[in-house]
């Protein structure tokens, strides 16, 4: 076993000298190993520094192009749109509050006073935040307008997770398969937007619209199990009441 030796320690007998010439030997191995491989790795950069730089440059192209589009770009277009959108927006607001409603709806698609309506946004902004929104407001006008496929359409285009808009977009999709008839596309579609969000207002909607179309399916456990879940989570909104007599009809059925 080494032992620990003082700054300036003199071997004394034969076997110490052969310990000290043997540590001086493994140090200066070491040493040269280290120095060989540092040379070697020298040798590995020189030789391949083109690449090298060549790779660092790609990265910083992409990283500056990324934080170039995002700042020059991205962020002057979606602000740009969303000004754009401010007109087409009052127009469909307008609309929602039932002042000539269909005509607004219209123009809230396609514009007016010389300024662009959602479908135009979705067109000429494409990508943006902007152009997203616009796709619901175009998904619903086009629900309201009782053209059912075009609001499939725009609304299936619309993503977010927003807690409110996600389950009314998905819930728009269901009310329009219901109204063309196509009752179990409707009804997975209410059940997405009772699982895209638990809140008060857009649960307890759906949780009612598919237990209706679950009844008219005749899948009767199913549409009990939806009105009970309004009794029990959401006893005091407007679709409890409502939820009593279908209870009495399901339990009728089963």
């Amino acid at each position: 076993m080494a032992t620990y030796k003082k700054r300036g320690y003199k071997p004394k007998t034969k076997k110490e000298k052969v310990e000290v010439a043997e540590e001086n030997s493994t140090t200066a191995e070491v040493f040269k190993s280290l120095d060989e491989g540092a040379s070697k790795t020298e040798e590995w950069v020189v030789r391949n520094q083109n690449y090298i730089f060549g790779v660092i440059g790609a990265i910083a192209v992409v990283v500056l192009g990324y934080l170039g589009y995002n700042r020059f770009i991205a962020e002057p277009a979606q602000k740009e749109a969303m000004n754009e959108m401010y007109q087409a927006k009052k127009y469909f607001e307008d609309a929602v509050n039932g002042i000539e409603s269909d005509s607004l709806y219209n123009m809230a698609l396609n514009g007016g006073e010389g300024k662009y309506g959602m479908l135009d946004i979705i067109s000429e902004y494409s990508g943006t935040p902007a152009a997203n929104l616009a796709n619901y407001y175009a998904g619903m006008a086009y629900l309201n307008l009782k053209d059912y496929q075009n609001a499939i359409t725009y609304l299936g285009d619309f993503s977010s997770n927003d807690k409110m808009l996600s389950p009314i977009a998905k819930g728009g999709i269901g009310d329009a398969f219901v109204q063309l008839e196509q009752l179990p596309e409707g009804l997975e579609y209410y059940e997405k937007a009772i699982n895209a969000n638990t809140n008060n207002f857009t649960t307890p909607l759906y949780l009612l619209k598919a237990a209706r179309v679950a009844i008219d399916l005749e899948d009767f456990r199913k549409a009990q199990d939806f009105l009970n879940r309004i009794k029990t989570e959401f006893p005091s909104s407007t679709e409890a009441s409502q939820a009593d007599v279908l209870i009495g009809k399901v339990e009728a059925s089963l």
